[in-house]
C-alpha cells in the first residue's frame, strides 16, 4: 500500500507564498503519477495540479496557472507545489494523490487511488 505524508501547509498573508511537499512510500514503482487536489469548506474536492512521472508533463488548473508550480523528484518519490501569490479563496484543505492507472490527462479524483492526510492552507486578507 503506498502511503502518502503531506507537509509545508500553514497561514499566509495574502500575497505570500507557501511550499508543500508530499512523499510516497511503500510499493512507489505502481505509480504512473502523483497531484495535488483542495477542498474548501462546503464545497467540492478540486483539482489543483498533476504530473506524470514517465514525461514529466505537468497540469494546472486554470485558476492557479501562473502562481502555483508543480515539481516532482522521481528518485525521492516526492512532489512539491510551490504557490505564489496566494488569494484568500485559495483557502483550503490541500491533498496530495497519486495514480496507479495510466491516463492521459489526470485532472479527474477518480483516477487517484491513495491520498495523503491533507494539509490546511489558510490565506488572509
Amino acid at each position: 500500500q503506498v502511503q502518502l505524508v503531506e507537509s509545508g501547509g500553514g497561514l499566509v498573508q495574502a500575497g505570500g507564498s507557501l511550499r508543500l511537499s508530499c512523499a510516497a512510500s511503500g510499493p512507489t514503482f505502481t505509480l504512473y503519477g502523483m497531484g495535488w487536489f483542495r477542498q474548501a469548506p462546503g464545497k467540492e474536492r478540486e483539482f489543483v495540479a498533476a504530473i506524470k512521472w514517465s514525461s514529466g508533463t505537468t497540469y494546472h488548473a486554470d485558476s492557479v496557472k501562473g502562481r502555483f508550480t508543480i515539481a516532482g523528484d522521481r528518485a525521492k518519490n516526492t512532489v512539491y507545489l510551490q504557490m505564489n501569490s496566494l488569494k484568500p479563496e485559495d483557502t483550503a484543505a490541500y491533498y496530495c494523490a497519486a495514480r496507479s492507472v495510466l491516463v492521459v490527462v489526470p485532472i479527474r479524483s477518480s483516477d487517484y487511488r491513495y491520498w495523503g492526510q491533507g494539509t490546511q492552507v489558510t490565506v488572509s486578507s
